[in-house]
């Protein structure tokens, strides 16, 4: 999912952010290239056409209408099978070995991959939606395979805790993406 706005970054299309100098987009498809997933489809909106020109014949390209997140990712659903791995772009410290573990999750419905949203805050990045379950504090991490009937699957990998929504979250990625 590589349409929306990016208006919390304010740094141009969110998708071409670039964490440790590459694009985020370039970062998570690399990160699906290198796993188990058999295609990968790129959802883009007209709010970011450099994104989908820089994209340009390397990945499947779904154009959504750009009206939210919610609205652009069931209309790519319409246009594929399901179940379907989903992965935002501003995911920027995939890594194939936690979209395998994703997959391997997978026994049907769908997979809402979480983290506690302590690890947001003890990382210092950005927590925009938040959930409880079993009397925790749980935020989605934009990693999900849809489908029917949701469960939910917690991680503590802090590779999907930073979600670069805004220019704090962008730096943890930066320090991250470089390793200790």
């Amino acid at each position: 999912m590589c349409g929306g706005r990016g208006t919390r970054l304010d740094r141009g299309e969110k998708p071409l952010f670039e964490v440790s100098g590459d694009p985020m987009v370039d970062r998570v498809l690399a990160a699906l290239e290198r796993s188990r997933a058999d295609r990968v489809h790129a959802v883009t909106s007209p709010h970011v056409p450099e994104t989908a020109a820089h994209l340009g014949g390397r990945v499947d390209r779904i154009e959504a209408a750009g009206e939210g997140y919610v609205t652009d990712l069931a209309e790519a659903l319409g246009a594929v099978d399901e179940p379907v791995l989903t992965v935002v772009a501003d995911l920027p410290l995939l890594s194939a070995e936690v979209v395998d573990r994703t997959l391997a999750a997978h026994v049907g419905g769908s997979l809402t991959v979480c983290v506690p949203t302590a690890l947001k805050e003890a990382l210092g990045v950005s927590a925009d939606s938040t959930r409880k379950r079993d009397g925790r504090r749980l935020s989605p991490t934009g990693l999900n395979v849809v489908g029917d009937d949701e469960r939910v699957r917690v991680s503590h990998d802090a590779r999907l805790a930073v979600n670069v929504n805004r220019p704090a979250d962008a730096d943890v990625a930066e320090v991250l993406a470089d390793g200790p």
